[in-house]
């Protein structure tokens, strides 16, 4: 395809994007354009950002052929991006580590951040703790309830974790109050968004952070494909989950030019993309402005945010990034809904299968390569990004189970040191 030179200088990908936000923050907006503008091609700062990702968060992360589920399945070889081999056990931690590197230099002591899943909040809370920074992070009530692990990792990196009781109470709410935060403390306070939404320049921002992983991806995957005897260079497919879209983004963006690789976004289909209960914004929602972005959101006839559902609390969001919705205009991109039902199945799988516990975020992608594997060829090739772990969701694959996770006597007969129960 043609060069790709997305977002234009206001910060819109074609008709989505763009900056809308109160007159209190339009300062703060322009501060942190200037100072990113400054430092994204700095060689210093660059310098700075590849030495924390390789020796604090122990990048590059691997590229896994799981071979036993692709022989099960039969049809195309499956790999994954293991993002969630990384400190912290996501992708997120990438883009905190650079924003967290430019509020030290815009002098911002106080960092706020929202969260869903809890892997951003944790992530912002460790480096704020590494970096001497005060943190604060915004939860939905509902999220804290069903990620209490992550919920307790943050207060244990020294973070403030106030749950947001308005609303559905999840991660759109959450998002809503540290907004207001911002506004209110904006002089000596810098907002760390965790995904590819919101106003110019997160989108870019945030995608320029995480393109760490498509870019290591595109080095590591000649040699992988290589190794099963393949001489294709890249994969046939990439497949991401999305939410707001950022793990999908860092994977994608650098793929963009290679027009022999289809991108796919799989987004939470929830119950059903008819039963009104899911959170796919790019396949039943429409262009609106949420959160300081023209994108595509979940809303009804009078241009309310309608109510969203998900087993995974990182996909339960009623917008998307505006690079997706581009990227879905122009074609190059393609975006599926995996339901709730499927995203679980997806989930024992890989535990059983392959031995790693995924992220009920990352099940959705996993899902959708185990239904699209058996239609392709064996010399064909997909490549998953597998964007965090699943120690978060074992609480609510308990729960969803008919498991009691906090069983007492289902510890019998295991001893810990001094041999007591």
């Amino acid at each position: 395809m043609s060069a790709y030179t997305q977002p234009d200088a206001s910060g819109h990908f074609g008709p989505y994007g763009g900056s809308f936000v109160s007159e209190t923050l339009t300062h703060a907006i322009d501060e942190l354009r200037a100072a990113y503008a400054r430092y994204q091609n700095d060689p210093e700062f660059q310098a700075e950002f590849r030495y924390e990702l390789a020796h604090y968060v122990g990048r590059p992360s691997p590229v896994y052929h799981a071979a036993r589920t692709s022989r099960e399945l039969g049809g195309a070889q499956i790999y994954l991006k293991r993002e969630d081999l990384n400190h912290t056990g996501a992708h997120k931690i990438n883009n905190v580590i650079g924003q967290a590197m430019l509020a030290r230099r815009m002098g911002k002591p106080r960092i706020i951040a929202e969260t869903g899943a809890g892997q951003h909040g944790v992530a912002t809370a460790t480096i704020c703790a590494r970096y001497g920074l005060e943190c604060v992070v915004y939860m939905g009530a509902e999220d804290v309830r069903r990620q209490s692990p992550n919920v307790y990792r943050m207060k244990l990196l020294g973070a403030t974790v106030v749950p947001v009781d308005s609303g559905s109470r999840t991660l759109k709410d959450a998002l809503n109050e540290a907004m207001r935060d911002w506004v209110a403390n904006v002089d000596h306070t810098f907002y760390i968004i965790g995904t590819v939404a919101g106003p110019h320049p997160y989108p870019m921002m945030v995608r320029d952070f995480q393109s760490v992983i498509g870019q290591e991806c595109l080095a590591q995957m000649p040699a992988m494909l290589a190794s099963q005897g393949s001489a294709a260079e890249q994969p046939d497919v990439v497949v991401a989950c999305v939410g707001g879209g950022s793990n999908a983004m860092g994977i994608f963006h650098p793929y963009i030019p290679h027009a022999g690789t289809r991108l796919i976004g799989v987004e939470a289909a929830g119950e059903g993309l008819d039963s009104g209960k899911h959170s796919a914004s790019l396949q039943r929602g429409s262009s609106g402005v949420l959160h300081g972005n023209r994108t595509f959101i979940l809303q009804d006839e009078n241009g309310q945010i309608t109510e969203t559902h998900s087993i995974s609390a990182g996909l339960d969001y009623p917008g998307v990034g505006p690079e997706h919705a581009w990227l879905q205009d122009i074609r190059r991109a393609e975006y599926v809904g995996i339901t709730d039902a499927e995203a679980l199945v997806a989930f024992h799988h890989l535990c059983r299968t392959e031995g790693i516990i995924p992220a009920l975020e990352s099940s959705h992608a996993f899902a959708y390569a185990m239904k699209l594997a058996p239609s392709m060829k064996p010399e064909q090739s997909i490549l998953v990004n597998l964007s965090g772990r699943g120690d978060k969701d074992i609480g609510t694959v308990a729960d969803l189970s008919g498991v009691d996770f906090y069983d007492r006597p289902s510890m019998r007969g295991l001893t810990v040191k001094g041999g007591k129960e």
